[in-house]
């Protein structure tokens, strides 16, 4: 019985930075070639990364990718991460539970230079705030559901106000999602056109919830910032 050929796969890896985009190909022999080429360059082509695996694989123009010929893409950008350094992501509005509006501008009460005179506090990623009133315990038990009726006045004037972006934290959601969940649904029904986030993608609760809530509302008023 005679064996079948392995598959002849182009494995890819992607930078893409604000001006340039590296595409490293590795051939079916081994053998990797490197390309690079504007990440913007809307007279050439309409995307960077598609663009340089097709030159990789010497596409002509209007020529489809062939099934069977890409093994697999990994890709990395520093485009977000500039995004996020220079504030050009959505207008944001973070929606939380009651009482916790100040959480992520008290922080973690560190004290880098504890003997700094003035200190300077960054800004923070969003520019308003609504609070809900909600409170699901430490254990995932639903002490109030959600009045997201009470919210849904705020939200509509931050919309008029032109804040399309909505980061939603609620508290203990890593043991109870349903709540986040029921608040995105609202505000997307509401906003197609807007982004919500949640941090239900976090099922696990460290060493200190506290602490790690707070990194989790950083990383909800980023993710709705860049998303949206």
């Amino acid at each position: 019985m005679s064996r079948k050929a392995p598959p002849q796969l182009w494995d890819f890896w992607v930078d893409r930075g604000g001006t340039f985009t590296d595409v490293v190909g590795r051939r079916p022999d081994g053998v990797l070639v490197a390309h690079k080429l504007l990440s913007e360059n809307p007279g050439a082509y309409s995307d960077a990364a598609v663009q340089g695996i097709r030159d990789l694989l010497g596409l002509k123009p209007g020529d489809a990718i062939p099934p069977g010929r890409v093994g697999a893409v990994k890709m990395g950008t520093t485009v977000a991460t500039n995004a996020l350094l220079e504030r050009k992501g959505e207008r944001t509005l973070l929606l939380i539970s009651k009482g916790f509006r100040d959480a992520l501008k008290i922080g973690y009460q560190a004290r880098p230079k504890i003997f700094a005179r003035q200190i300077i506090k960054p800004d923070m990623l969003y520019e308003r705030v609504v609070e809900v009133d909600e409170r699901v315990l430490a254990d995932g038990t639903v002490e109030r559901k959600p009045d997201l009726a009470a919210a849904r006045a705020a939200l509509e004037g931050a919309k008029a106000d032109g804040i399309k972006a909505v980061a939603v934290v609620f508290m203990h959601a890593y043991r109870f999602p349903e709540h986040e969940k029921r608040a995105t649904r609202s505000h997307r029904s509401s906003n197609s056109s807007g982004a919500a986030t949640q941090r239900s993608w976090m099922p696990i609760c460290r060493q200190s919830c506290a602490a790690m809530w707070r990194k989790w509302t950083k990383t909800s008023t980023q993710d709705a910032l860049l998303r949206a």
